[in-house]
């Protein structure tokens, strides 16, 4: 079963039931320990930073998913190699070969900023 957040709980229950009945729902579920927003954002993180995301990118997913602040912190920064699950990107999607032009450079930082990678990592990558 995929794990949910709490807000995304709420917004597909909220159909179909009213508010009460969907809060009383939700903290039954906390409290046995079957919904838990900080699980799932470890999960989240992991399974978009196993896809190729960085945490530029994967930070507003968390918000827009109500996931608080300290816990997306938390998640972002428990020792998450960053700069690893960058150049693994770019090293499947371009090669080991170093850029051919500058036009090729662009292009690499272009896509990994759409990833979601600090532009200090990019500029790390392009020109060491």
């Amino acid at each position: 079963m995929r794990e949910h957040s709490q807000l995304e709980l709420e917004r597909k229950l909220l159909r179909r039931y009213d508010l009460a009945e969907v809060q009383q729902v939700l903290q039954k579920l906390r409290q046995q320990g079957l919904q838990s927003d900080a699980r799932f954002a470890e999960q989240y993180v992991q399974f978009r930073r196993n896809k190729g995301y960085g945490p530029l990118r994967i930070r507003p997913e968390l918000v827009e998913r109500g996931i608080a602040r300290d816990l997306i912190a938390a998640w972002l920064d428990a020792g998450q190699d960053w700069h690893a699950v960058m150049l693994d990107v770019a090293e499947r999607k371009f090669g080991r070969h170093p850029p051919a032009d500058r036009k090729e450079l662009a292009k690499r930082g272009r896509f990994l900023s759409s990833r979601g990678f600090p532009s200090w990592m990019i500029s790390e990558y392009l020109f060491d």
